[in-house]
């Protein structure tokens, strides 16, 4: 799924448009004017884009701004260490990428949040997933290439979720409650540290499934009830059952190996 918005325009001013003001004073005008610009956008139409303007913290002059209504942000690409509290106020917000920081830590106050339906943490260096992020509404959770080692028990909460990716991390299991997540259709796990998969995945209505870069060397034989599987990825595991050969033939001679054993 991609993330939300696009790259914002830089905006550039020459120095002869500022006699006098020298460099600093020049180079600074237009990226405010532009924040500004952005600001009073959101305002109206309850969208903000603040993508890639070297942000560190949220911009102050906001609070001269109504954005409580504000129902999409995108902040991707900037410098933010943490969430902003400012956008935890936002409870009408639908979706919001945080893609691309160098967030460390998400807030308790996130869980002010009650309509959040999609959420895209990926690329920053969160270290784990608070359980107070499984108290939303979360449709999509993106929180690929980060340090996680583990996921939350929590996770079972999230019952409305339908894709979740936690690609290109350190998780080295999977808890059990991931069993419980009914709605979910898209789960990614590349690239991490799995040995042991849970049986409890048999349970959920995945059609796409991405086990590639891991540390798997077992499929669970109860593995063959996934009916509405489309996509099912295992390259680059130690398999040995079934056979790294067999694997490499297809989702349908994985489960026909599967339904024999079985």
């Amino acid at each position: 799924m991609a993330t939300l918005g696009t790259e914002s325009q830089p905006h550039c001013c020459p120095l002869s448009a500022a006699p006098g003001l020298g460099l600093l004073a020049s180079s600074n005008l237009p990226l405010n004017r532009g924040l500004e610009r952005a600001l009073e956008e959101a305002a109206n139409c309850g969208v903000i884009n603040l993508s890639a303007r070297k942000l560190k913290e949220f911009p102050r002059s906001a609070l001269s701004h109504d954005l409580t209504d504000t129902v999409q942000a995108d902040l991707s690409k900037n410098r933010l260490t943490e969430i902003p509290v400012e956008v935890c106020h936002f409870v009408s917000l639908e979706t919001i990428s945080l893609y691309h920081n160098c967030i460390k830590a998400i807030p308790d106050s996130i869980i002010n949040l009650q309509m959040l339906t999609y959420l895209n943490l990926s690329r920053n260096q969160l270290s784990s997933l608070p359980a107070c992020l499984c108290g939303l509404p979360l449709k999509v959770l993106i929180a690929s290439n980060n340090k996680l080692g583990s996921l939350p028990e929590e996770i079972g909460q999230l019952k409305q979720l339908m894709e979740l990716d936690v690609s290109c991390n350190e998780i080295t299991a999977l808890p059990q409650q991931i069993g419980q997540l009914k709605s979910l259709r898209e789960l990614n796990i590349r690239r991490n540290y799995l040995k042991v998969l849970p049986e409890e995945l048999a349970e959920l209505p995945l059609v796409k499934l991405d086990l590639s870069c891991n540390k798997v060397v077992v499929i669970p034989i109860c593995y063959r009830k996934m009916t509405q599987l489309q996509t099912l990825q295992l390259e680059n595991n130690p398999l040995q059952s079934p056979p790294a050969q067999i694997c490499t033939k297809g989702k349908v001679h994985i489960f026909k190996y599967l339904s024999i054993q079985a």
